[in-house]
Order: structure tokens, then sequence, then C-alpha cells
């Protein structure tokens, strides 16, 4: 068979007319935005701004896609097909923005996420969900008064600073700081399993008016059950804040000759100052240029 007569064979049995020209100028047009939306849509990040972002693009790509399709009754398959692609990334694009018109924070917790879990991967979702688990609430100390007491205040939550500052004593004796987006309990948090009960070792004041959330143990324990990734999170944002605590009152653990004492020892806020000195008698902190012998 001739190239002649297949084509007129191709021509006679085809249910569409034979294509033989490229689309008018205003139609390339068309066509080449719809790869250029496309490409920028498969450029997008992740998490949930990233899907908005994803499927935006994606969205635009696939409606001039159906657009230039329309032009042509060559492509009533790829119009079909660029459609419902551009309806299930429409619906994807509703979905990602009702996701973020719902998890919206007040500004007080909106700083915290950013100050303290934007940094660690949280995402918006997985917050909302910590917010939940402490119902939202943001409590309040008046200047001077406690949010606990050694030896009886319960350690029954864990709680974290927004605004303020925390003096933290024992036996009337000061420690350090606390203040905002640092746990107010975070030791006595760590110091007892999920079953065990116990009391405060220090005290703590607020030296201006404070306000803090708060997470009930219980309720906090089955957010971690629930959500492995929110546990570990927490695990390592609270022995970090443990460990800036340490830090810090190391830093201010000077004896009378102006050696540092060693907080693995026996603790020394027990101990009177006469007994410390008496101590520094005995123990011999080397500093800074002393050579042993």
């Amino acid at each position: 068979m001739e190239p002649s007569d297949f084509k007129a064979n191709f021509t006679a049995g085809s249910a569409y007319p034979l294509c033989t020209k490229w689309r008018d100028s205003s139609e390339n047009s068309v066509y080449q935005l719809a790869n250029i939306f496309l490409c920028l849509g498969f450029m997008g990040g992740s998490g949930i701004y990233g899907v908005l972002y994803v499927f935006t693009f994606l969205t635009l790509g696939f409606f001039c896609a159906s657009l230039w399709a329309w032009t042509d009754s060559c492509t009533t398959d790829t119009f079909l097909w660029c459609f419902a692609l551009f309806a299930v990334c429409l619906g994807q694009v509703v979905y990602a923005a009702y996701r973020i018109r719902r998890v919206s924070f007040q500004r007080d917790f909106q700083e915290l996420y950013n100050c303290v879990f934007k940094r660690m991967g949280v995402s918006l979702p997985q917050f909302g969900k910590i917010v939940t688990c402490c119902d939202g609430v943001i409590h309040s100390i008046k200047k001077d008064h406690c949010f606990a007491v050694e030896g009886k205040t319960a350690i029954d939550k864990l709680s974290m600073l927004m605004t303020g500052r925390i003096r933290v004593t024992v036996n009337g004796e000061f420690l350090h700081f606390i203040y905002p987006f640092q746990f107010l309990d975070s030791p006595e948090w760590d110091s007892l399993r999920p079953s065990e009960e116990g009391v405060f070792q220090v005290t703590l004041s607020a030296d201006y008016p404070c306000t803090y959330i708060a997470w009930r143990r219980k309720s906090l324990y089955l957010l971690f059950a629930k959500h492995r990734y929110i546990a570990r999170i927490f695990a390592l944002v609270v022995r970090n804040d443990i460990a800036e605590k340490l830090y810090s009152l190391y830093d201010k653990a000077f004896n009378c000759c102006g050696h540092r004492y060693d907080l693995r020892l026996p603790s020394y806020c027990h101990m009177p100052g006469t007994k410390l000195e008496k101590a520094d008698v005995h123990l011999k902190v080397p500093v800074l240029g002393e050579v042993s012998t």
C-alpha cells in the first residue's frame, strides 16, 4: 500500500479529521503556560504550605492544559484527562486551605510554636494536638506568688513559662531564673516515671506577673502513646531545658576562693555556708594554668 493510500484510508475511517497543522500562536502560548505551571508545581516542598504550593500550581497547569486541549477535536481524551486532574488538584487546594485556616492559634501559642516547636520540625497540625492537650488555657501568677513550694507541691503536670520571670530557690538560697519559653518543672518531670508521684524540692516564685501553660501528666502521656514523634520531640526539648538549667546553675557555683564546685558531687545546695567553706579546705579544685605535681 502506498503512503498516499494509507493516508486516504486513515482519513476516511477515522472519527476525527486528520490533524495536518499546528495550532496558532495563542493556543501555543496556553500550552507553554500549562507546562510552566506544572514545572513550578513539582518544585514544591513538604509540610502543609508545601502541599498548598504544589497543588495550586498543578491546578493552574492542568486548567491551562484543559483549555489547550478543548480547542481541538483531535485531543478529546487529553482534555478529559486534564480536566479530571484539574478537578482533583482543585479539591486538594481547597482541603489544604481548610486545614491551614483550621490550624490557627492565638498570639501567645503562635510565638511558642515559632520559638520552640517550629525549629524542631513540628507541623502545625501536630502542634495543634499539643495545644489541645493543654486545653488551650493560659494560666497566670501574680508577682511574689508561688508556682510551687518545696516539699509541698505535688508534681502532677509539665509547665512552660510564657511571659515574666520565675525565681528558683531552695532553703531560701537563690539558684537561678526561669525565662519565657523555658519549662518550669522539667527536672521534676524527667525524674519521675509515669506511675510515680513526688513533690517539688525547690520553690518557684514569680518575680513579675507571669503566664504559663500546663499539660497534665495523664493527658500528656496519652498523647505520647498515640503520637510517638511528639513524644520524642518533648523528650528532646525537656532534656535540653534541663541541660540549660544545669549550665546556669554551674555558672554560679563558686566557693569563697573563686573555684567552681563540681555539681556531680553531693548536693551543695543543702549544705550551710560554713560547711561549704570547711569543705573547700579539703576539696581542691584545679583552675586554669594550675599544674598538679
